[in-house]
Order: C-alpha cells, then sequence, then structure tokens
C-alpha cells in the first residue's frame, strides 16, 4: 500500500505509553524487553507449584499408577514424593532468580527513564525563548519537572511487572485449564470479561479525575514557590497567616480533587473481589461434582482448585496497578505537552569573525510583545561604533531594556534588523552572538553556591588570576577577600547572604570575566547606595575603554560622560548627542537633568 503518510500524532494526543515508547532510545527498548522476559518467566515457574501439589496429591491417590510414577518409571510413592520436592525446589529457586531478575531490570528501568525524562524536558525548557516563562509559573514547571516525572517513575517502577505477569498468568492458567476441562475453563474465565470492561470503564472514569489531580498539583506548586521566593515580603507585611490560608486553599482544593479520584479507584477492587468469588465458587460447585463422580481425577481437581486461586486472586492488585497507571498517564501527557511547546526564536549557522569588534547597529527596528499588541519599539535606527560607550536613556516604559532584549535575541523583532559586526544577529549560532557579550542585569541574580562558582558561571575554564583580575575591576574583590571564606564563601539562593550592592559588583565581575567584545549594563546602578554608585561608576569607567559598552540609565550622572547617549519616548528615539549638547539643546534629556540635579520642580516632567 502507498501514498503520503499521514502526519504523526502531537505527542500529548497519541497514547502516553506509545509516544514514550517511540521516544525511548534502543538500549532502553532492549532494557524493557529483556525485563518484560524476565516477567513472563517468572510467572511460568510461579504457577509451578499448584501443578506439582496436583502431582502430589495424584502420588498419594493413585500410588504407583500416578502420573509422576508412569512418566519416570519409578514405582514407590516416597521416591515419587522426592522427585516432586526436587523439582519443586528447583521450580522455587528459578521463580526467585527470575523476580529478582525482573525487579531489578523493571526498576532500573524506570530510574533510567524518569531521569532522561526529566533531563529532556528541562534541557527543553532551556531552549525556549523568554516570552514562554511569561506565559507559566515557576511553581506549574516545577510540578511537570519534579512531581509529574516522579509519577511516570512509581508506575514504572512496578506496573509493568504486574500487568505481565497477570497477563501471563491468564494465559498460562487458560491453557493449563482448557487441557484438563474445557467446561471449567468456560465457567472459571466467565469473570474475566467482567473484570476487563469494568477496568475499560474505570480507566475512562479515572483519566479526567487525575487529570484534574495533576492540575491542582501545578497550583498548590505555584502557592509554595510564590511563598517560600517572598518569605521577606511576607514577613515585611506580617501576612504569614494570609499566606497559610491561601496555601491552605490550593491543598484543601487538591485533597478533593484527589480524594474525588480515590473515590472512583477504591471502588475498583471489590467489584473484582466479586468476580473472583463467582469463579473460585463456579471450580468448586462444577469440579468438585466431577471429582465425586470420578469424571475428573483427585489430583486434577485439587490444580483447578489451586489455579483458579492464582488465576483470579492476583487481578485484585488491578486497581492499584491501574491508579498508578492513570496517575503516569495523566502526568505523562503534562510532560508532552510541555515538550512540544517549540521555540519560536532558532540560532543561525554563523559564527562571528574574530577577534569580535563590537559594532552594534539597529536598523528601522519595531517590537510588540503580541502580534495584535501595542508598539513597544517604533523605527528604531541606532549605531553603536565599536570601542565607544552609549547610553540609553527614558521615563519607565520607553522602551530602554526591549533594546537589550532584542540585542541579546531574547525576543524578536517584528520589523527591522539588529547588526552585530555587519552580521544580521539571527544569522548568528547562540553561542557566538551571546558569547561576545557581558550583560548585567538590573534584577541581580546569584545561583545558590560559593562566591568562585558564581563569578566563573560564564567561563568555567577561568583561572584564579583572571578570577582576581575582573573582581577588582568590580571592586568586588575587597569585600569577597574579607569574607571568612573567600571566594569560596557561599552566597546564599538568588546571593541572599550579601548586600545589594555586593551582589551588583559580582554580576559586573561574572560579565567581565568572560571579557566581552560588548559589555551591556541594564540600570546596574538603579538599586545600590551613592557609594556603591560611585565604585561602580568607576568599574565601569575602567572597562568601557577597550570595549563597546551598553549603558541603560535611570541616574543620569552615571552615564554623562558617555560617548553618545540616546533619549528615548514611548518607544521612540527622540534624542541623540553628547551630554553636553544635549543639555543645551534644552529638550527632553535637558528636562530630565534638570529635575535629577534639582533645578526644576519633578512634576514638570515624568522622571525617567
Amino acid at each position: 500500500m502507498s501514498g503520503p503518510v499521514p502526519p504523526a500524532l502531537p505527542l500529548s494526543a497519541a497514547p502516553p505509553l506509545r509516544a514514550l515508547w517511540h521516544r525511548a532510545e534502543p538500549r532502553h527498548r532492549r532494557h524493557a524487553a529483556f525485563a518484560a522476559l524476565m516477567s513472563f518467566v517468572n510467572k511460568v515457574f510461579d504457577i509451578a507449584p499448584e501443578l506439582l501439589i496436583g502431582a502430589a496429591v495424584d502420588v498419594v491417590v493413585n500410588a504407583e499408577s500416578s502420573f509422576v510414577g508412569r512418566l519416570f518409571g519409578v514405582e514407590d510413592r516416597v521416591d515419587q514424593l522426592s522427585i516432586l520436592v526436587a523439582i519443586t525446589a528447583v521450580a522455587w529457586i528459578l521463580e526467585s532468580v527470575t523476580e529478582y531478575l525482573a525487579v531489578l531490570n523493571w526498576r532500573n528501568l524506570a530510574q533510567e527513564l524518569q531521569h532522561d525524562v526529566r533531563m529532556d524536558a528541562y534541557r527543553h525548557v532551556q531552549d525556549l525563548e523568554v516570552a514562554h516563562f511569561e506565559d507559566q509559573t515557576s511553581g506549574g514547571l516545577m510540578t511537570i519537572l519534579n512531581e509529574d516525572v516522579n509519577q511516570l517513575e512509581r508506575f514504572l517502577d512496578m506496573g509493568p511487572h504486574r500487568i505481565i505477569t497477570m497477563a501471563a498468568n491468564v494465559v498460562l492458567i487458560g491453557v493449563t485449564f482448557f487441557v484438563i476441562s474445557p467446561l471449567l475453563m468456560a465457567l472459571s474465565f466467565l469473570p474475566i470479561p467482567v473484570i476487563v470492561a469494568g477496568s475499560i470503564v474505570y480507566q475512562r472514569r479515572l483519566e479526567p479525575r487525575y487529570a484534574a489531580v495533576r492540575r491542582a498539583a501545578g497550583l498548590i506548586g505555584d502557592a509554595l514557590t510564590n511563598g517560600l521566593g517572598g518569605v521577606a515580603t511576607i514577613k515585611a507585611f506580617t501576612a504569614e497567616e494570609r499566606e497559610v490560608e491561601r496555601v491552605g486553599t490550593d491543598s484543601h482544593r487538591y485533597l478533593a480533587t484527589n480524594q474525588a479520584a480515590i473515590r472512583w479507584s477504591a471502588a475498583f477492587s471489590p467489584l473484582i473481589r466479586a468476580a473472583v468469588l463467582a469463579g473460585f465458587v463456579m471450580t468448586l460447585l462444577v469440579g468438585g461434582r466431577a471429582a465425586l463422580r470420578g469424571d475428573l481425577a483427585v489430583g486434577l481437581f485439587s490444580v483447578l482448585v489451586y489455579m483458579t486461586q492464582r488465576l483470579l486472586w492476583p487481578l485484585t492488585d488491578l486497581g492499584e496497578t491501574l491508579d498508578l497507571y492513570q496517575r503516569a498517564m495523566a502526568s505523562l501527557r503534562r510532560i508532552f505537552g510541555l515538550l512540544e511547546a517549540e521555540p519560536t526564536i532558532l540560532p543561525g549557522a554563523a559564527e562571528l569573525p574574530t577577534p569580535v569588534r563590537g559594532d552594534v547597529r539597529f536598523e528601522d527596528v519595531h517590537f510588540a510583545y503580541s502580534p495584535d499588541g501595542t508598539a513597544v519599539l517604533s523605527g528604531i535606527s541606532l549605531h553603536v561604533p565599536a570601542g565607544e560607550t552609549h547610553a540609553i536613556v527614558g521615563a519607565t516604559g520607553s522602551g530602554k531594556s526591549t533594546i537589550v532584549k532584542l540585542l541579546l535575541r531574547l525576543y524578536e523583532p517584528t520589523a527591522g534588523r539588529i547588526l552585530l559586526d555587519g552580521t544580521p544577529i539571527d544569522e548568528l549560532t547562540f553561542a557566538s552572538l551571546r558569547g561576545a557579550m557581558g550583560f548585567v542585569a538590573q534584577d541581580v541574580f546569584l545561583f545558590h553556591g560559593t562566591v568562585r562558582e558564581n563569578l566563573t558561571y560564564g567561563r568555567l575554564d577561568a583561572d584564579d588570576a583572571a578570577l582576581h583580575r575582573a573582581a577588582a575591576l568590580a571592586e568586588a574583590a575587597g569585600f569577597v577577600e574579607a569574607m571568612p571564606h573567600g571566594y569560596d564563601t557561599v552566597v546564599g539562593e538568588r546571593g541572599q547572604k550579601l548586600s545589594g550592592g555586593q551582589r551588583q559588583r559580582l554580576t559586573i565581575a561574572r560579565a567581565l570575566l568572560r571579557d566581552p567584545a560588548v559589555l551591556v549594563l541594564d540600570e546596574a546602578t538603579s538599586a545600590v547606595d551613592n557609594e556603591t554608585e560611585a565604585a561602580i561608576q568607576r568599574s565601569i569607567d575602567r572597562v568601557s575603554h577597550s570595549r563597546t559598552t551598553i549603558v541603560i540609565a535611570h541616574r543620569l550622572f552615571t552615564i554623562r560622560h558617555a560617548d553618545r547617549i540616546h533619549v528615548m519616548e514611548a518607544g521612540r528615539l527622540v534624542e541623540a548627542g553628547t551630554h553636553d549638547e544635549l543639555v543645551a539643546r534644552g529638550g527632553l534629556y535637558a528636562a530630565l537633568w534638570r529635575v535629577q540635579t534639582g533645578d526644576t520642580d519633578p512634576s514638570d516632567v515624568e522622571v525617567a
């Protein structure tokens, strides 16, 4: 049959286990195949003792004419029983060995898959553009990357082993029943369609309920993440009880949603037990009468009684297995939904010629955060020659920081283009573009770790000499070396053990350690005291001579010596020139300068 190949289903639309199988590596598939084989063989040896029990009863009842006696040519019943004991011992040993191998391999596979799925999802998240995170909550993403992946692991840990052994149990015992008594097979197997139909119905009923459970888990993850991240603000406003109540509301919603799913899941086991009882009664009643009439050997009747229990009783675990399965499938759909979020900003293939000069050019750049949104930038054209220091100033919301985000390709222009050393930045690899830049954000971020680990984050191969030089240029060496452990001092999450000025200086040192061709400072002195601002300004003055420097400024004092100052208003460049030229021109920049120097009433102009 020929023709066009139909498009593949999205991961979240395809059956989750099938999608997981297709994503698995060949080694994982081989691992799963071996584990499945061990599960099947384990069930073969697991039901062997029931057959041997029937053979033992046959030996006691029929003596030398027993099946074992005829098979091995042994008349003495003690010798026959000794043979059965030896076979039983071998079966138990092999059953134990295969169970060990099956469980070991399934659990190892569960660990490997949960690791790979988590890393695939986290790597994919890292490839997504910044705009994606603005539409997501960190708590929701954490729930997917952690709890949802763990739900998958819990199912894979023992779920497949149980399902395979249950299926093998039904097949092997069905064959045994058919050989001994087709009538009893039909009667004993009557409950199985009820169990299968009940499983299908419950699976459909449970699926939306566990999807709701995972959504509720995401909401409580959001609440906990926000509460822990904002603990200082919570305490400052004495809002501890209010936060506890808020988390309590989300936690109670999760509790209620989970309990609703559990009510359905828990009702499944009694249904199976009733079906098991029906099958067991039929074997006892019909098989017992046949044995009393002499139509069925007593040994074979014993085998069937034990086999009936062995057939149906393990199915009582189906409810718990189904519960684990539905939780895992709901989690897998959320994971695959995340993996389907495609990045819209893709790297180019070009590399910047070395050495990078740092010539930056914006050509008629327009930008809006959404296709139908308000324009944030309109017709921005500016040129920053290599080695010069340029500042961008303007009122809050004028679009200053957006220019930096576009330069780093955290966002994509809706029109126009941006060039670095004459190459459009959308043609460059991310490593080439961002590797040529050192970025210091207004929102300072330090990782939990040592000072050394934070400074070398962008240049792992930096030696101590380079590290100390960058710290000295940023005027951070003094306070770092005064710490008890110097560069090995742990700064805490987000650098909470340091002052705001210290954190800011470390981020400047981190950027300088890369020795970037372009240094970008986004409001680097907006949240520091005068002394720290003066120190940071001295650092900027020292390092800006040898590289292109773009400064987004809040305080005009810090950029008055820039080679050129660009003034923005409502997403447009309205003025450009040196400090003296702009002050003399008497425009927007001059008004902002008068406000900050106290020469005019601040109400006369919107303050930057």
